[in-house]
């Protein structure tokens, strides 16, 4: 299963990174503010470097617990970028994610470039649902995610030990027949 890119949207090119990306995603992952609610912490130019080279390679998912990640351009720099992992291929589920740079924050870019993701991931990738696992005092994905069309599932208290605290889970999704009526409306 393979996600065509690079996806071109009104302002955004979603497209693989590459070597000379590593200073933009720089500019975001290694920032605590954006690591606040994520699974990692700020990252280092070494980190930024693996991850744009384990992730750059292509946007191929052929096997169980497969990923891919986007990088989101704007205005000739990557100012995010969106990640797609199943986990087994039968179950036709993926998760999406997504990190940004604050500096780009209420342009509406999250939303277009995450839309693209969600279209191609029941377009092309021919996924049954989508969906999204956040901290829910991170109220700028909960917000993206309503905007994606999805609804909260799930509010698990206390389900992890996260950054030294014990943290909520939030579980956001989107069923392929619910994208499909959602277009309808926009045609």
């Amino acid at each position: 299963m393979e996600v065509e890119v690079p996806r071109r949207t009104g302002r955004t090119v979603l497209r693989l990174l590459t070597a000379t990306d590593v200073d933009d995603v720089l500019a975001y992952r290694s920032r605590a503010d954006v690591c606040r609610f994520l699974t990692f912490e700020p990252m280092d130019r070494e980190g930024v470097e693996g991850f744009v080279e384990e992730w750059g390679r292509d946007a191929t998912i052929d096997a169980d617990h497969g990923g891919i990640v986007l990088g989101v351009e704007h205005e000739g720099r990557v100012v995010g970028d969106l990640k797609l992992g199943v986990g087994r291929l039968v179950d036709a589920q993926g998760e999406i994610g997504w990190v940004f740079h604050p500096g780009v924050a209420g342009r509406g870019l999250a939303t277009e470039s995450a839309t693209s993701l969600v279209e191609a991931a029941f377009d092309e990738l021919h996924l049954h649902r989508v969906w999204a696992q956040l901290d829910p005092r991170n109220a700028a994905s909960a917000q993206l995610c309503g905007r994606l069309g999805m609804r909260q599932e799930a509010h698990l208290r206390d389900e992890s030990w996260f950054k030294g605290e014990w943290g909520d889970l939030a579980i956001y999704g989107l069923l392929r027949p619910e994208w499909e009526a959602r277009r309808e409306v926009w045609t």
